[in-house]
């Protein structure tokens, strides 16, 4: 299966992440802050980063942004996650360049189906994903 980094600075959210990454067989770490994070998402080559937003120290706009800003990192599948899922907060993380976004509270499932998407390649998130027709 597939290596994930989660950063993610609440517990219980992290917690329910590691329960589904570890059910679903994929091999996982967490960051509970963004200090770091660039340089642990080098050294670890995740196939798949699940990356909050507010975070403590550094925000996930700005490691999204750094990861984008480095050729060899380029590969990265991130997924954006965030207690405010706005549509400009979306808009913003993926013009950052994050490969799909996903609101907080999430369902497990609507979570599994957008790593799944991730990881078989395919970087254009379906229009109920993205938020077509949506007001």
């Amino acid at each position: 299966m597939a290596r994930v980094m989660v950063i993610e600075d609440e517990d219980n959210i992290a917690i329910a992440l590691d329960f589904l990454l570890s059910r679903d067989g994929h091999s996982h770490t967490r960051l509970a802050t963004g200090a770091g994070a660039v340089e642990a998402i080098r050294a670890e080559r995740p196939d798949l980063v699940l990356l909050d937003i507010m975070l403590p120290e550094i925000s996930g706009y700005q490691i999204v942004e750094e990861l984008r800003a480095d050729p060899t990192l380029a590969d990265v599948r991130v997924l954006m996650m965030t207690a405010r899922g706005s549509v400009v907060e979306k808009r913003r993380g993926m013009a950052l360049g994050a490969d799909g976004f996903i609101a907080k509270p999430f369902e497990l499932a609507e979570l599994r189906a957008e790593m799944e998407r991730l990881l078989a390649g395919d970087g254009a998130p379906d229009a109920a994903a993205n938020g077509a027709g949506s007001p």
